[in-house]
């Protein structure tokens, strides 16, 4: 089972989206409410998912992201926010968060994604994905090219369907891969590059123009 905490602080909702995960059988091993109790709480229970919501009493959002980050093992965090403002969307991003959902979504739709952050995809609101993604082409004009380490040919084949957005079930389809095997090349390269997830791994993937057709 994954485990997973919640971190919102309406307590109707926070034990609505705790239900829903329980129903979908996952292990909800924290529901909280604030920030500092948040990174306290992961450091103890060690979840493997974080649903996150942006605005919290005490600390705001990315800054909650960018301490689960330091968390050993990091969680992956999945922001679900009321919120689809651009400034939210990058500032979540760029905190560490892997993926980023509005509160209108459906049960399904959020479901689905903490399924996919699980398996490590990056999982963005229909529209959100575009403007991370065009950020990153934007601030990849103003980087100097450079070497970087070498990848194998495989490793870079599947850096190059990451970065067009595919998920790693549909990158194992499309190589006649299995999904253990795609993970294992990502993981791979996220070594030889010294990155930490799959949103730092799709940015550097752009910068090098490798998400072009």
């Amino acid at each position: 089972m994954v485990r997973v905490m919640v971190v919102d602080d309406h307590p109707m909702w926070r034990d609505g989206v705790a239900r829903d995960l329980t129903e979908a059988g996952y292990d909800v091993v924290a529901a909280v409410g604030e920030g500092r109790q948040a990174l306290r709480v992961a450091a103890a229970v060690l979840p493997e998912v974080v649903v996150l919501d942006l605005r919290l009493p005490d600390l705001p959002g990315p800054e909650v992201a960018a301490g689960l980050a330091r968390v050993d093992p990091a969680p992956r965090v999945l922001v679900l926010s009321a919120s689809a403002e651009q400034d939210d969307v990058l500032e979540a991003v760029k905190a560490g968060a892997c993926g980023y959902l509005v509160k209108s979504a459906s049960r399904a739709e959020f479901l689905d994604a903490v399924r996919r952050t699980a398996d490590g995809d990056a999982v963005f609101t229909p529209g959100l994905a575009g403007l991370v993604l065009g950020e990153y082409r934007r601030l990849a004009v103003q980087l100097e090219p450079s070497e970087g380490p070498r990848l194998t040919e495989r490793e870079t084949e599947v850096l190059r369907l990451v970065a067009k957005g595919l998920s790693y079930r549909q990158i194992a389809e499309r190589l006649v891969l299995s999904h253990r095997t795609v993970q294992n090349h990502v993981q791979n390269t996220l070594g030889k590059l010294q990155l930490h997830n799959r949103v730092e791994l799709v940015r550097y993937a752009i910068e090098r123009g490798l998400d072009a057709d």
